[in-house]
């Protein structure tokens, strides 16, 4: 029995089918988890949702792209700017691959490996039972009742930083922004979200968000394929770029090792 936790699959289900037969893949005793980023930009992104949807308790943390398609799915976005989208869209299993998705949380921490899976970073600020409380606020939100007036206040870089007198939506914003869009932050926090590449425009204030990273605890996440898979310290770097040509990656929680099968050059669309 093992658990794998594999990167950003970005639609590539035909890599995931790949990487499932390299690495032996048994769904009665193997269990799966996802860095986020299911959908998009790839070629088969309805064929990932429908795969990881139809498993058996999958460990899966929403990504930007994840959102995204929540915003469009339930019309707070409108856009045809996005055509990877649309066999999701168009599905007659829409609803119901929606709904499940939303129900999906941001972070989730692995007391047994003492782990944390996140998409894109945990912000230095916060040790693990802020950051526990904080996602945990905002997944209920995502996933309750008023699931629409959240997802219309998704879009946006503000605010940059946390401090306690920010409104609800502010601090939604943050926490969302922290968890799926971080690359480059402060040591206090403040976020870079301009920066994509391997350095930030102000290099001096602000540093890939896991050399400020302090606590004990091994993170594994994604959203960021400029890395290659190269992380730091505790924090291991899982999307390596498969629907950009390079790598669709999972990484066995028990033992540490990863394992990695070539992605195809796929002219990707979407850009968010």
């Amino acid at each position: 029995m093992a658990t794998y936790i594999i990167g950003d699959v970005h639609g590539c289900y035909a890599e995931l089918q790949q990487l499932l037969e390299f690495i032996n893949y048994n769904p009665q005793y193997d269990r799966l988890g996802f860095t986020g980023d299911l959908v998009n930009r790839g070629p088969d992104s309805l064929a990932v949702l429908k795969f990881i949807y139809n498993l058996s308790n999958p460990l899966v943390v929403l990504g930007n792209h994840d959102l995204f398609l929540l915003a469009i799915g339930y019309g707070i976005i409108k856009s045809n700017e996005y055509p990877a989208l649309d066999p999701i869209l168009k599905s007659k299993e829409k609803h119901n691959l929606l709904d499940w998705l939303r129900q999906q949380p941001l972070l989730i921490y692995l007391q047994d490996f003492q782990t944390i899976l996140v998409h894109a970073g945990v912000p230095p600020q916060w040790q693990l039972p802020e950051i526990l409380n904080k996602a945990q606020w905002v997944h209920e939100q995502i996933s309750g009742t008023d699931y629409l007036n959240v997802l219309h206040i998704l879009e946006g870089n503000l605010p940059y930083s946390w401090n306690n007198h920010l409104n609800e939506a502010e601090r939604i914003r943050y926490i969302i922004n922290s968890l799926t869009r971080m690359r480059f932050c402060a040591a206090n926090g403040a976020l870079d979200l301009s920066s994509k590449g391997a350095q930030s425009v102000d290099s001096e204030r602000f540093r890939p968000w896991f050399e400020w990273y302090s606590m004990p605890y091994k993170i594994l996440f994604g959203h960021w394929a400029a890395l290659e898979g190269h992380g730091h310290k505790h924090c291991q770097a899982l999307d390596t770029g498969c629907v950009w040509g390079g790598f669709l990656t999972a990484y066995r929680l028990e033992d540490g090792q990863r394992f990695k099968i070539p992605g195809s050059k796929l002219n990707p669309e979407g850009n968010y």
